[in-house]
C-alpha cells in the first residue's frame, strides 16, 4: 500500500507548463491581464472580492448636484372628500356649523389647498391658504363662501 507523503517543494519543478494546462498559454504580454496587452478578465468577472460580494468602497465617489429648489409637499384636498368626511370633523369638534352653512378652516386640519373634485350639496363657509378657481366657483355657485388666509 502507497503511503501518501507531501512533496518537499510545492514549485512544480519538472512540470512544463506550471500549471497552466498546454504549453501557449502564458508566454508573451498578451496573457498578462491589467497591463495593456490585452487579456484579463471581462465584465464583471473584473471586480475585486469586496465589489462581488456587494461591499461598496469607503469615501465618496462621484458628483452631487445639489438643487437651489427646495420642493414643500403642498397637501390637497378634494370637495368630495371635505363632504365624505364632513361629520367625522363635527364629532371631533373640528367644524362648525351655523345655520345651514358648515365653516370649515382647513388650515388647522392641516390642508394647504382646495381642488375641484367632487359637487358640494352642502353650504360650505371654507378658510384655506390657496383654492383652485374651479373648487371656489363650485363652492359660491352652491351657496358658500371661500376666505383665502395668507
Amino acid at each position: 500500500m502507497p503511503i501518501r507523503r507531501k512533496k518537499k517543494s510545492r514549485k512544480l519543478r519538472g512540470s512544463r507548463t506550471h500549471g497552466w494546462g498546454f504549453g501557449k498559454r502564458h508566454r508573451g504580454k498578451g496573457s498578462k491581464a491589467y497591463t495593456g496587452g490585452g487579456g484579463g478578465k471581462r465584465g464583471a468577472h473584473h471586480e475585486t472580492f469586496f465589489l462581488s460580494q456587494g461591499i461598496q468602497p469607503i469615501g465618496k465617489h462621484g458628483m452631487s448636484v445639489r438643487s437651489r429648489i427646495v420642493n414643500i409637499p403642498i397637501i390637497t384636498i378634494n370637495i368630495r372628500e371635505i363632504e365624505e368626511r364632513l361629520h367625522e370633523f363635527e364629532q371631533h369638534k373640528l367644524v362648525e356649523k351655523k345655520a345651514d352653512a358648515y365653516s370649515v378652516d382647513l388650515t388647522k386640519l392641516g390642508f394647504v389647498k382646495i381642488l375641484s373634485e367632487g359637487k358640494p350639496s352642502k353650504k360650505l363657509n371654507v378658510i384655506c391658504s390657496s383654492c383652485s378657481t374651479k373648487a371656489k366657483q363650485k363652492i359660491e355657485k352652491a351657496g358658500g363662501s371661500v376666505a383665502i388666509k395668507e
